[in-house]
């Protein structure tokens, strides 16, 4: 990848487009800059765990966990483990991971003596808990063109790079519908939501090409050590706290090619733009970079069209949605006892892995 030039206005801006065209040059790679026999060969007694949080991903879900299980476990023994988090799932998910090889356990099933919570960062931080790896690498349980790339994508700087502790995947990201495809215009709620606000407040990770990826990995000892929020800005709030608290030279970034998944409703968009901007004010809060006198409401209205009863004409419905930030605790704070359960962790976790 090539940093695009651009010419800043003087001052800290100079400086900060001074660090990420430097980052940008030194830390993205290509998927294929790697072969799963040459990180086989690199792992030096590390092991690697993979986390896919799936809810109702039935149709895709048996695809990814076998493609895993086939090219990087049978054939190259560069994966270690493949666990699948059942997300409160209607359909047959849990089923069909199953029988395509993975782990699976219920979200509610780890840690079950803590108060339940919903979400997809729930999900992810209930897989590192059940899972063992020295690396975790989570992907997302909608795809639709999923290759083994993927996951050698993402392990290739963690084993290969000295002082890289996470790295995000990136991807041309289409929009297909009934009549066109639209070739990057599938991550909306990161061009018109995260990178405005990212750039604004925090410049610096302004060089990565998908903030919001759903596939990523780091070292355990990294990702044990940061919150987790429960929902939709677990992804930010990680790349937030993981910059300032290690430095951007600790990320990169990898390119892993085309990402089609199932794309969500605007309104559905809605909700995550919203949970993804109380996690930045939450950010910005806890730094001491703002200051509110009133706290934000997190009650979101919507409104949904729906057809007039005896179909007497369109209407719209008010929805309300809470959007009320929840955040789990380091899972390294967990481990040590600080919930109150000092003795009892590492049995539990045992009995639900």
């Amino acid at each position: 990848m090539h940093a695009t030039r651009t010419t800043p206005k003087a001052g800290t801006d100079l400086a900060v487009s001074a660090e990420i065209g430097s980052w940008l040059e030194r830390a993205s790679a290509r998927a294929d800059d790697w072969t799963a026999a040459e990180l086989v060969a690199a792992k030096r007694g590390r092991t690697v765990s993979v986390v896919i949080p799936a809810r109702d991903e039935q149709e895709t879900v048996g695809q990814i966990v076998g493609t895993i299980r086939s090219a990087l476990v049978d054939e190259q023994p560069l994966v270690d483990e493949v666990l699948v988090v059942d997300s409160h799932s209607q359909d047959a998910t849990a089923a069909v991971a199953a029988e395509a090889g993975a782990d699976v356990v219920a979200q509610d099933a780890v840690l079950p003596w803590l108060p339940g919570r919903r979400g997809k960062g729930e999900a992810l931080w209930k897989g590192l808990a059940a899972t063992s790896g020295d690396v975790v690498v989570f992907v997302d349980g909608d795809l639709y063109d999923f290759t083994a790339g993927y996951v050698i994508g993402l392990l290739g700087p963690l084993l290969t790079r000295p002082g890289v502790e996470y790295v995000k995947g990136f991807y041309h990201r289409p929009l297909v519908d009934a009549e066109h495809r639209e070739a990057d215009g599938g991550g909306r709620v990161t061009e018109l939501v995260a990178r405005p606000l990212l750039n604004m407040f925090w410049p610096e990770l302004s060089g990565f090409v998908q903030p919001l990826a759903g596939e990523y990995a780091g070292t355990r000892e990294v990702l044990e050590a940061i919150p987790f929020v429960t929902h939709y800005g677990v992804e930010v709030g990680h790349l937030i706290d993981l910059v300032e608290w290690r430095g951007l030279d600790a990320l990169a970034q990898v390119d892993l090619g085309i990402r089609t998944h199932r794309h969500q409703t605007t309104q559905a968009l809605g909700r995550m733009s919203g949970q993804i901007i109380l996690t930045l004010l939450d950010r910005l809060t806890r730094s001491g970079r703002m200051s509110m006198s009133v706290p934000p409401a997190t009650l979101l209205a919507q409104f949904q069209r729906i057809t007039g009863a005896g179909g007497s004409g369109v209407e719209r419905d008010l929805v309300l949605t809470d959007l009320t930030l929840e955040e789990r605790q380091p899972l390294s704070a967990v481990r040590s006892g600080r919930d109150g359960h000092r003795g009892e962790v590492t049995e539990r976790l045992r009995d639900t892995a």
